[in-house]
């Protein structure tokens, strides 16, 4: 019996994965894998995936995983991944007879006696992206539901232990959101860091009839707004945000899709917006998402350090501080995501709020971002392929265009 299968015969309750996909993370890593580590609910997995940093994030988890207690075993030669093993959806991937071209080195940590959570590290030779790196660290996982981990982000001691009983009320629920709250990294420079439940980073996605998507509550002083459940959606959220969502692998596994290469993620996004897409499309596909206030973590996001007051004046100060490719990036999957998710009849209905808001941020771009208009033809490209994708969510989309239009505010 293998060291894996073992920690899956002794847990009490379902096994969570919680994947970390990391690049360039060394000013975080030992506190998110301190938080991880720190769970009250112990059945889980780690699965650590490096997007090929050029820090020294690799050093600092091996270093960290060693004073712990772990051991460093080569489970390639121990047989580790067998195909027995395998994910029945993962189980003929080419990741185990690899192109020349990726470099794959994957390590497996087992804890002395054989004892307590089992932790995977795999190293790439190329950076994935953050959400294609977590559809590659589902090759490894085993658990029933799935915390998408950011390097930046630290976990409140009881955040898997209360995201899994709000998953065990309801098996329709595809993913739920946390309580996210602003972190600094400052806090995290004294031994004895202690984190505040003060200021909100976020708590899901809203959309509006403009198209525009904001993180719900973000930069509001928490004093319990988002503790309450809804009349009418019983704290429901139009979408999860991706700085660590909770999921359910088998909802992830339905959003598969055969106009993307048989993934869950769309390949052509790499970076930003993934988390929409998928969050759309878990709801087109039936799926309930819901905040759930006692899921808590703490997120260190740029655009937090100051107050968003929704002003043109703040909107051009925040977006001076994000890198030109990621403003291009965000703008353009956004695009897409809408293109793939959105019902025509939605879209026609609420285009004066399309079109009003579209021509404010071209107006801006023009004069300011001008190298925004490259990914116009950007999307040009990539257009037949969105087209395809979309054909496919709409022939398995669950609900109807009036159950999605009551989430555009």
């Amino acid at each position: 019996m293998n060291e894996n299968n073992k920690i899956l015969e002794n847990s009490q309750g379902p096994l969570v994965s919680v994947n970390l996909v990391v690049y360039n993370g060394e000013k975080y890593i030992r506190q998110c894998l301190d938080s991880v580590l720190r769970q009250t609910y112990r059945d889980f997995e780690l699965n650590i995936l490096d997007n090929n940093s050029s820090d020294n994030t690799v050093a600092l988890i091996e270093a960290f995983l060693d004073e712990r207690g772990f051991l460093k075993k080569d489970f390639l030669s121990q047989n580790f991944l067998n195909q027995d093993s395998l994910n029945p959806s993962t189980k003929n991937d080419l990741v185990f007879s690899p192109p020349q071209s990726i470099d794959i080195s994957i390590y497996q940590y087992g804890v002395k006696k054989g004892e307590g959570n089992l932790v995977k590290l795999v190293k790439r030779g190329k950076n994935l992206g953050t959400w294609p790196g977590q559809e590659e660290l589902l090759k490894y996982s085993h658990g029933k539901y799935i915390v998408a981990l950011s390097v930046d982000v630290i976990l409140d001691e009881n955040f898997v232990a209360e995201a899994v009983k709000v998953f065990e009320q309801d098996e329709k629920i595809g993913a739920v959101q946390g309580k996210i709250y602003k972190l600094n990294l400052s806090q995290l420079e004294t031994k004895n860091w202690k984190l505040e439940a003060n200021t909100i980073d976020t708590c899901g996605f809203r959309i509006f009839r403009s198209r525009r998507i904001v993180n719900i509550g973000h930069g509001e002083i928490d004093q319990g707004q988002y503790d309450k459940e809804d009349s009418c959606f019983f704290n429901q959220i139009f979408a999860v945000e991706g700085a660590v969502p909770v999921l359910r692998r088998k909802t992830l596994e339905d959003c598969r899709l055969k106009s993307q290469d048989d993934k869950i993620i769309d390949p052509d996004f790499f970076w930003y917006g993934d988390d929409l897409d998928i969050g759309w499309r878990m709801r087109l596909f039936g799926w309930k998402e819901v905040l759930a206030p006692e899921v808590i973590a703490w997120h260190d996001r740029q655009t937090t350090k100051s107050l968003a007051g929704g002003s043109w004046r703040e909107f051009i100060k925040i977006r001076k501080r994000i890198p030109m490719f990621k403003r291009r990036l965000d703008w353009r999957n956004t695009t897409l995501a809408i293109i793939k998710n959105d019902f025509a009849v939605n879209f026609l209905r609420d285009l004066p709020f399309i079109f009003w808001r579209q021509l404010r941020l071209w107006l801006y771009f023009i004069l300011f971002e001008p190298s925004m208009i490259l990914e116009i033809f950007n999307i040009a490209k990539l257009l037949p392929k969105m087209l395809k994708r979309r054909s496919e969510i709409m022939k398995r989309a669950k609900v109807s265009a009036g159950e999605i239009r009551k989430w555009f505010g």
